[in-house]
């Protein structure tokens, strides 16, 4: 059986693509993974309390974003049979192009590589990519033996661009999670458990509880909450959210319409982002709007998307959400930009996913006027959840490595060509591809 090392960032570091990493590990059979994660005190961003534990196979050997190797890797590794290495890449992590193919290079393991941030829907290149993501990829495919891309989209725009590696690419759609009770859970009570926990455990200061409590938008059954949560940053789409509102508000003067958007600031030590808040914190708190800088505890992340009639979300720039991941399973009714995987994927999953502006705000009218369809929205989410479930897409990690190391094997094998009757291999003869 194949064994995974992935090599990524993990916990505690508070990222999504540390989230991702232990979402896949968590479902993944004990003995048959490892992870070789970064320097915590280097990596550069708060840590979790979330500590591993002493039995976890987690080794932090990776000395920095900016300080990585062959030799790191190799000095962390645990050596199992069919060992397959499996780098999580985003360009935050891996910096530094040429160093992380190079590195790669001088690793003699079966290496996979999964592409968290390519793009399919760039002008910049005539494939979709951005010029950054073809010159990387030109440099990457020769030399490992598989990468993983989260969309049809991005499964195209590679293929297209690099035709001569298309059977080094596979689509591995990104796991979602299931809260089944919480999907059941009608949205009043999710409301409920929301304004209950804003007012009495989030330490929310005493203007946003009075202000929550004197507007009552969480607990008044005729008020259609309209809002988001997440971390808080500039290409979230924060502002375009109160903006929906407003247009509501006035396409819709006889409904009561408020936007909420309850986020995380990761970086606190950051001037700008802390900038930000204190912005967004002034400028949207007074009537129907309601924005809060408060980290909402993972059993209550579901439960504030439920709470939402509809999650809106408009992006600058994205590729995937995991926060979409969370949405779906929470039977979440979701209207966002058409853009990247996250379009696609909310398209898949049933849900309202639009390139126009104002084309989405026509929808979501349709929404507010009509239950049963958003209802109906949650309940095909629910179902996109449990096919792409972490536990399925685990799975299919492990499915993957089984078959690129037999495929190793059968390439190394003594009835192959490149061995002489002796058992010395001889030089591989290089491949021309038409």
């Amino acid at each position: 059986m194949a064994c995974i090392t992935f090599i990524t960032p993990y916990r505690p570091i508070i990222c999504g693509i540390a989230d991702y990493a232990e979402f896949i590990t968590r479902e993944s059979l004990p003995g048959t993974w490892s992870v070789l994660s970064f320097n915590l005190d280097k990596y550069g961003v708060p840590l979790s309390n979330d500590r591993v534990s002493l039995t976890d196979p987690v080794c932090y050997c990776i000395p920095s974003r900016e300080d990585f190797s062959a030799s790191s890797i190799v000095k962390g590794m645990r050596y199992c049979e069919n060992e397959v290495l499996w780098f999580q890449h985003e360009w935050g992590i891996w910096p530094d192009d040429v160093r992380f193919v190079s590195m790669l290079r001088d690793l003699g393991q079966t290496k996979v590589v999964s592409l968290h941030s390519l793009h399919f829907q760039s002008g910049e290149t005539i494939f979709g990519l951005r010029r950054r993501e073809y010159s990387f990829l030109q440099l990457l495919l020769p030399h490992i033996d598989a990468v993983t891309v989260f969309s049809e989209g991005s499964y195209q725009a590679v293929t297209r661009a690099f035709p001569e590696y298309w059977d080094k690419v596979h689509l591995l759609r990104h796991g979602t999670h299931l809260y089944p009770e919480i999907a059941r859970m009608s949205r009043l009570d999710a409301k409920a458990r929301i304004h209950e926990f804003l007012i009495g455990e989030s330490g929310l200061d005493q203007a946003s509880k009075g202000k929550l409590m004197q507007e009552g938008i969480f607990l008044d059954p005729e008020t259609t909450l309209i809002g988001g949560t997440g971390f808080i940053t500039a290409a979230k789409g924060i502002e375009p959210l109160y903006h929906v509102r407003d247009v509501l508000h006035e396409m819709m003067p006889g409904r009561k319409i408020a936007a909420v958007y309850v986020g995380f600031l990761r970086q606190r030590d950051n001037r700008a982002d802390s900038k930000r808040v204190a912005e967004l914190m002034a400028r949207y708190n007074d009537a129907g709007h309601f924005f809060s800088e408060t980290f909402l505890p993972v059993d209550l992340l579901p439960v504030m998307l439920r709470a939402l009639d509809i999650q809106f979300y408009w992006p600058s720039d994205c590729t995937q959400s995991g926060m979409i991941a969370h949405s779906l399973g929470a039977g979440a009714t979701i209207a966002c930009r058409d853009m990247e995987g996250v379009g696609e994927t909310v398209k898949m999953a049933g849900g309202l996913s639009l390139p126009d502006f104002g084309r989405l705000i026509d929808g979501i009218i349709w929404l507010i006027l009509d239950p049963g369809l958003r209802n109906k929205m949650s309940e095909r989410a629910v179902r996109y959840a449990e096919e792409f479930s972490w536990r399925n897409q685990a799975l299919k990690h492990f499915e993957l490595a089984e078959q690129l190391c037999r495929s190793r094997f059968q390439r190394l094998a003594p009835t192959s060509p490149l061995f002489t009757a002796s058992g010395v291999t001889e030089k591989e003869p290089s491949i021309v591809w038409k």
